[in-house]
């Protein structure tokens, strides 16, 4: 039986972000937002103000104080931002339990398992979520960070100069400021929506119901994963979007052994159509969609929006910073310097790369270069990034078009997860490893890899990339037997015996005869 507990004075958008409002949500809320905090008093100039207390901000904020800045920080919401409150760790506890679901029904089937029957509980399944992130917060939260040496500011803040930010009624003077203010579910001009109501990764993590039937708009990374795990559940679940499959941005050989994984799982896939308006009827959310230009009708008891993100720049005062700043965030340079010299940005507000370890990494470079005269540059960064469906797709570097864009020519070798001993064991066959490599050499541009533990799997690739090691010296690095990681060895190996030409061969074989 869920316990709900008095709300403890929140304004109505964040109590809409932690309901149910029970003991795990108010542990969240009095680590990260608690409603008892007392602003410190502005401790002079400070070395470092930041705006934004996500990844990025902390990252910074932690970095600087650590190293004996005079460091403020300033948050509206959450500390933890997207990534505890409602990304990174909220979904991936949700896929762990889609799958422990999965792998129950169909273990019977594939290795021999007690046959399952029955419904699953999805209100555990949710309040496991709660708990865990519950306790996570605590490595995010206002004490600690004020313990490390930040004063920590819970409140708007706003630039008010070029070198100044209030919050609270506070004047924060910096030698230095990083805007790390994120981004936000970006919601389409759908006619209906805002009356009828919708979902967003934002508030998906509130539901104590499973839903009967899901729609969900976007088939890109959130939607795919979101759409699976509800469908695993036991949702009817719809994914829409206008483009023509699945993760549009990855490689469609990838995206098309996802998008076979979705249909099994029991997705509904409608790609390829445009969304034109919502309505409620019979106590029902109607989804009205075009398809090859007829008109389309879709019902459902919950919508979930997730076309997209849109950069955190409103009502922050960026005008009288002087910092510029468009539709895709606050320019930054290659150092993350705004047009305010002064002024820095991190993570999602500036970044292309939406993702909780490119905010980590763009915040060290610019404690790097707002503090110390640095010259780190973003462009220099080697970012992988990974989609957590089953399986999962992970990528690296240059897509092959990519490449030859860039003038590269290339050999590409793709071995299938088939081809390896461990994965046949697990029963996880479905996939490949796709290297990218400078034609007639080692040197790897860019990799995809879709396997069940993908994300896990790339950071050898990574570092191959980011280190300059090529795929001889990867062939020649013993891996342990059997393990799903030999996909990369046995891609090196496929590398190393493409050097055996025809030559080559008719020279080893002069030189056996000759030495008998």
């Amino acid at each position: 039986m869920l316990e709900r507990l008095e709300n403890p004075g929140l304004d109505e958008e964040l109590a809409a972000l932690v309901e149910p409002f029970d003991r795990h949500n108010k542990t969240l809320v009095d680590n990260v937002h608690p409603v008892d905090w007392v602003n410190p008093e502005p401790a002079g100039r400070y070395h470092l103000v930041v705006i934004g207390a996500g990844t990025a901000g902390l990252v910074s904020a932690a970095g600087a104080a650590g190293l004996g800045a005079r460091v403020a920080m300033i948050e509206r919401r959450m500390l933890g931002g997207d990534c505890l409150n409602y990304g990174c760790v909220p979904s991936k506890a949700l896929i762990r339990a889609a799958r422990a679901w999965h792998d129950a029904a169909r273990g019977h089937e594939l290795f021999g398992a007690p046959a399952t029957s029955g419904s699953g509980d999805f209100g555990r399944v949710m309040a496991r979520m709660r708990e865990l992130r519950a306790g996570i917060s605590r490595h995010d939260s206002a004490r600690r960070f004020r313990d490390l040496g930040v004063d920590v500011f819970i409140g708007e803040g706003r630039f008010v100069g070029p070198d100044s930010v209030e919050v609270g009624g506070r004047r924060l003077e910096f030698r230095r400021a990083v805007i790390a203010t994120g981004a936000r579910p970006f919601v389409p001009p759908i006619p209906g929506c805002g009356e009828v109501g919708y979902l967003t990764n934002e508030t998906v993590f509130t539901l104590t119901e499973l839903p009967g039937r899901l729609g969900v708009i976007g088939a890109g990374p959130i939607g795919c994963e979101l759409a699976q795990s509800f469908a695993r559940f036991g949702s009817r679940v719809t994914l829409l979007d206008m483009a023509p499959h699945i993760l549009p941005r990855e490689d469609r050989d990838a995206a098309k052994i996802v998008e076979d994984s979705l249909i099994r799982d029991g997705v509904e896939l409608e790609c390829g159509v445009r969304v034109v308006g919502v309505e409620s009827r019979d106590g029902a959310k109607i989804v009205r969609y075009e398809r090859d230009g007829d008109g389309v009708e879709l019902a459902v008891d919950e919508l979930l929006i997730a076309v997209g993100r849109a950069p955190n720049v409103d009502g922050i005062g960026l005008e009288a910073a002087g910092v510029r700043f468009g539709k895709q965030g606050v320019e930054v340079d290659d150092r993350l310097r705004t047009s305010n010299k002064k002024v820095y940005a991190v993570g999602d507000v500036a970044s292309r790369y939406k993702f909780t370890h490119t905010a980590d990494a763009l915040a060290r470079i610019a404690i790097q270069n707002s503090l110390f005269f640095g010259r780190a540059k973003a462009s220099d960064l080697v970012v992988p990034w990974c989609t957590y469906t089953s399986p999962e797709v992970a990528h690296v570097g240059l897509y092959e078009q990519e490449a030859i864009e860039q003038g590269h020519e290339v050999d590409t070798l793709t071995l299938p997860m088939a081809d390896v001993d461990r994965a046949v064991l697990d029963g996880a066959t479905e996939g490949f490893l796709r290297l990218h490599v400078v034609k007639g050499k080692d040197k790897i541009l860019g990799a995809t890899l879709v396997a069940e533990h993908a994300g896990d799997l790339l950071s050898e690739v990574t570092l191959a990339i980011a280190s300059g090691v090529g795929l001889g010296k990867i062939a020649g690095v013993i891996h342990p037997y059997p393990t799903q990681a030999e996909v990369i060895k046995k891609t090196a190996d496929t590398w190393r015996r493409g050097k055996l030409t025809p030559f080559v061969r008719k020279v080893f074989q002069l030189f056996f005869r000759i030495f008998k």
